[in-house]
């Protein structure tokens, strides 16, 4: 949540590169930090970073109900940390792009962008669970789950912005002050986690019937 968003502010102030090398550069330093968490804390913490996909695995029955909670509570103190230390450091160049805060792109309505945002976590979510399934290695998942979701911000990135994570949202949002439709980013990655996470039991459940 450091990383990311303070690429987008990065990139929102360099000269000379087209929009697309933009969202190429932004979409490559969310999935290859993704990447590099999950091999730090995979083996630990599972890697729980985005309050979406820890409602996804509780919902599927792999992580436990009573630690949803403290999950959901670090996550989002974690985000706003990491936006307010974007702010400091970005602070002399005044606000580039409200400190990577995540904004819908004109003619996207409200509706339209919660789908797409439950749409690519749903995504996010199933490779994850995928990954557990077929891969079984630490490097190989991380390298599923991190290029999924490069190529998740490629797609929705020109929409949404393609946050896919409540907490990398309201960090940036709150210290930028631009709260405007903060609330679909809530509700689209909550849903599409939610769902993955059902479809996922419900699979496990069919397997063993």
């Amino acid at each position: 949540m450091l990383i990311g968003p303070g690429t987008v502010a990065a990139v929102s102030l360099a000269r000379g590169i087209t929009t697309f090398e933009a969202l190429v550069i932004i979409a490559f330093a969310f999935g290859a930090t993704v990447v590099l968490i999950i091999l730090l804390l995979g083996a630990i913490s599972g890697a729980h970073i985005n309050p979406a996909i820890t409602l996804a695995h509780t919902a599927a029955g792999k992580t436990s109900l009573r630690m949803f909670v403290p999950y959901i509570s670090f996550q989002v103190l974690g985000g706003l940390l990491a936006a307010f230390t974007v702010k400091l450091i970005f602070s002399q160049f005044g606000s580039p792009a409200d400190l990577g805060t995540t904004k819908l792109a004109s003619g996207v309505s409200q509706p339209i962008g919660t789908v797409l945002e439950a749409g690519g976590t749903f995504v996010l979510a199933m490779s994850g669970f995928l990954a557990s399934l077929r891969v079984h290695k630490k490097p190989g998942e991380a390298a599923l789950i991190g290029t999924t979701l490069f190529f998740i911000i490629l797609v929705l990135g020109p929409l949404t912005n393609a946050s896919l994570n409540p907490a990398r949202s309201l960090g940036p949002a709150i210290a930028s002050g631009y709260l405007t439709n903060i609330y679909v980013y809530w509700i689209g990655p909550l849903a599409g986690g939610l769902i993955a996470g059902l479809a996922y039991r419900f699979f496990e459940r069919s397997k063993v019937g």
